[in-house]
């Protein structure tokens, strides 16, 4: 306890000694010795600095592990906790599990998923309300019939479509190798994400909206009037040119030479 008042140093040296020995009634030994009991003895030994190791027992270079590693081998140490089970790993360019094929009208929207190698899919539209949803097929090909509200065609690869009139837009989104042909009318035409897609219009539709995005190898096929029956192919640019125009602020965008 701190007393204010002070008091002998030694008196207090000899307090503090006195539960040390209840507490631990042998003290370590130190080489050489000397220096009294308790607290002096300790500080006797730190005193002699390197001195202080020269009653610590030598290990012989035969008994070192590190040196000579059978010795490891002569205990077992077991371990405290079950070692943990590695997460099993998934493997690069595994094949996606394969899911059922899909074709229904759930409500008012046609469903076409995960179809392979299909090519007699046909749509019978009931009215201008319903809609058409392909998603993920793969070499397929889907005929609709009638008039549908819109249609979207989504991840697919090497599909075709075949429709006649769709009242708001046919959207095709992360595709790969794609065709589509309209006998009949539609305002919009969307393609984004997509790399190869072949879109062939009718007479009706000519003044269609083509709006791409992000899309590359994209053409348009247009009914030839020169050549009765045959279309005329015309590529859908893909690199721009991009400039500020200083009078009036703004940027100016036009295609390039090559505009394929």
């Amino acid at each position: 306890m701190w007393n204010p008042n002070g008091g002998e140093a030694k008196a207090g040296a000899a307090t503090a000694a006195a539960p040390a020995k209840a507490a631990a009634p042998t003290k370590p030994k130190f080489g050489g010795g000397g220096g009294g009991g308790g607290g002096g003895g300790l500080f006797a030994a730190i005193s002699k600095g390197g001195a202080v190791t020269s009653g610590l027992k030598k290990v012989d270079k035969s008994e070192m592990t590190h040196k000579n590693p059978e010795l490891r081998t002569t205990s077992v140490v077991t371990a405290k906790t079950a070692p943990k089970k590695a997460a099993p790993t998934k493997a690069y360019g595994a094949s996606a599990v394969k899911k059922d094929p899909v074709f229904e009208l759930q409500g008012k929207k046609w469903v076409v998923e995960f179809q392979e190698g299909n090519s007699s899919i046909a749509i019978e539209s009931e009215g201008t309300q319903q809609t058409v949803y392909i998603y993920k097929c793969n070499n397929s090909t889907v005929q609709i019939k009638g008039k549908v509200s819109a249609i979207t065609m989504d991840s697919c690869k090497k599909c075709a479509v075949v429709f006649e009139d769709c009242v708001a837009a046919f959207e095709v989104i992360n595709c790969q190798s794609m065709q589509a042909q309209t006998t009949g009318k539609v305002q919009t035409i969307s393609i984004d994400k997509t790399d190869g897609a072949q879109v062939y219009l009718s007479e009706a539709c000519i003044g269609a909206d083509i709006i791409t995005a992000k899309s590359s190898e994209m053409n348009i096929m247009v009914p030839n009037k020169d050549d009765e029956g045959q279309f005329l192919e015309l590529a859908v640019p893909e690199q721009f040119k991009t400039t500020f125009d200083p009078a009036s602020k703004s940027l100016k965008t036009e295609c390039t030479d090559i505009a394929g």
